[in-house]
């Protein structure tokens, strides 16, 4: 239940469910602030761990989702995004982006949605998993409602 989540996690939780997305928040009794982490906390693959990386280009916060097992090529995606730059975002630029610490950010549950690519090979999971708000909680969703979810633009970010 909502309640007993921390804060984070409950405005992400009020926002899945605003969304239409069902899945559960779980609360891990270790921080699974990277993907091995947090697929070592579930038992999943690593692949399977919607990794959210928060970038700056052009002058805005740019959410990418990828899947655990990838590092964002950000040159080759800038390039097929059509951005001048990517770069990875400083602390301070992660949390007002987010509202949320890196090792924790959530697809969704930002103080203003941002502009998101998510990794076209979450596709090929049938259940995917994200951080909820921190990096004790994550939650499970669909490579469909993860695109729903955030408004993202499908794409190859390696």
């Amino acid at each position: 239940m909502s309640i007993d989540l921390p804060s984070r996690s409950r405005i992400v939780h009020d926002a899945l469910r605003a969304a239409g997305v069902d899945g559960e928040i779980v609360v891990l009794p270790d921080a699974a602030s990277t993907a091995a982490l947090a697929a070592a906390a579930l038992g999943v693959e690593v692949g399977a761990i919607a990794n959210s990386l928060v970038f700056w280009s052009d002058d805005e916060p740019l959410l990418v989702m990828t899947s655990g097992a990838h590092r964002v090529d950000t040159e080759a995606l800038a390039a097929r995004l059509g951005r001048r730059q990517i770069r990875r975002a400083s602390v301070d630029q992660v949390r007002a982006a987010t509202g949320q610490a890196i090792g924790g950010v959530a697809p969704t549950g930002h103080p203003a949605p941002l502009t998101t690519v998510v990794d076209e090979d979450l596709a090929g999971h049938d259940t995917i998993w994200a951080a909820a708000g921190t990096p004790h909680t994550v939650f499970p969703l669909t490579f469909d409602e993860l695109v729903r979810l955030t408004g993202g633009t499908v794409a190859a970010v390696v």
